[in-house]
């Protein structure tokens, strides 16, 4: 399926078909391995938790930072 082709569905159709991928995925039985440096960024950020060092904003000012 190209991307021409999605664009041509509706957007009920394109939910419903990611839906059913999500679906199918969860169902795989080989799983793909997360990056290291996932892992190095999670570290990172338990660690500023940790000491205190770590800043947080509201959902909605994430919203408004976006919006400028």
């Amino acid at each position: 399926m190209t991307i021409a082709e999605i664009s041509k569905m509706s957007v009920i159709e394109r939910l419903q078909t990611m839906e059913a991928l999500w679906d199918s995925l969860t169902h795989e039985s080989t799983e793909i391995e997360s990056p290291a440096w996932h892992g190095d960024i999670l570290s990172e950020r338990k660690e500023k938790i940790k000491n205190g060092s770590a800043s947080f904003i509201s959902l909605d000012e994430l919203k408004a930072k976006n919006d400028k």
